[in-house]
């Protein structure tokens, strides 16, 4: 078979295809190539980061009415009391035995380790094994804050309390002003009180620990079993008129089971909630607190 000859393209043709050719280089040299961002662009967005960075810090450290507030890290608690605890203030926790106050007092601590800050758990009771374990279950690893210089256990005996108090703090304002500490849990202050002999002393002892930590310059939270305004000793009253805040725990039993009550009974110089809320412990996250409030609680 004979092959089929290639057509000549016409020279009008050749032409045409030029023209096309000449008019799109012409439109690629005209495009303006993509500016690089100036310095004055690289200014602007630098400056939209650091104010950013300044609403974040806000967030995190609030100024209400003059007062600064120290965030709690517990779900809803801080829309109920103006941004949290007062800083440098002294609180107490207060409810009966397995309503959750030591899981409230170590989120908190977390909340500080999480934001860098230098935290202190003392007990009378010791368990340290128990507590990281326990503390574990809820993702807080309280190890690797330790290992990071930013959390400390401290045990104390009776005769360590006895020395602490004679020396107006010893050893442990020594800690706190070299790791430069600022927040501390002591769990729990009824055990505290139970190294004493009689009510006198226990009162003293108590009111001795409420001026130290005042002037340790820390957010500290206490935990207490019992019920303020219920108990008739002494120094449980004391303790009650020390403290700058006093946060309530329900844990009543009612249709065959029990559930978890909060009450912000008391807080000086904040427009705090009047009313009580259901609360969760959840494995993995900690304390949650409900958003809306319980209208007629089983509190028994």
């Amino acid at each position: 078979m004979k092959k089929k000859p290639k057509r000549k393209t016409s020279r009008k043709t050749k032409k045409s295809v030029r023209k096309v050719v000449r008019k799109s280089m012409k439109k690629t040299a005209h495009k303006k190539p993509k500016r690089k961002a100036s310095k004055r662009t690289t200014k602007k967005t630098q400056e939209k980061v650091s104010r950013t960075h300044k609403k974040f810090q806000k967030k995190t450290l609030k100024k209400v009415k003059g007062i600064i507030r120290v965030p709690s890290n517990i779900p809803n608690f801080d829309r109920l009391t103006e941004g949290g605890f007062e800083k440098n203030s002294t609180n107490m926790i207060v409810g009966g035995s397995g309503c959750g106050k030591t899981v409230f007092a170590t989120q908190f601590l977390v909340g500080g380790m999480m934001s860098g800050e230098k935290c202190l758990y003392v007990t009378f009771e010791g368990q340290k094994d128990e507590f990281y374990t326990i503390a574990q279950t809820f993702g807080w690893n309280l190890k690797e804050y330790e290992k990071k210089d930013l959390f400390t256990f401290l045990e104390y005996t009776p005769s360590k309390v006895k020395t602490m108090l004679e020396e107006g703090g010893g050893a442990i304002e020594s800690l706190i002003i070299k790791k430069k500490i600022s927040r501390i849990v002591i769990d729990s202050i009824t055990s505290f009180a139970l190294l004493f002999d009689d009510e006198l002393e226990r009162r003293e002892a108590a009111l001795e620990l409420f001026s130290m930590l005042s002037k340790w310059n820390c957010t500290t939270l206490l935990t207490y079993e019992g019920s303020p305004g219920k108990e008739k000793q002494s120094t449980s009253i004391a303790m009650e008129f020390e403290s700058d805040s006093i946060i309530l725990f329900y844990y009543p039993r009612y249709r065959g089971k029990r559930d978890r009550y909060i009450e912000i009974y008391k807080m000086k110089g904040t427009d705090h909630s009047r009313k009580i809320y259901h609360f969760q412990i959840l494995k993995g996250k900690g304390i949650k607190i409900s958003t809306s409030p319980k209208s007629n609680p089983p509190l028994g």
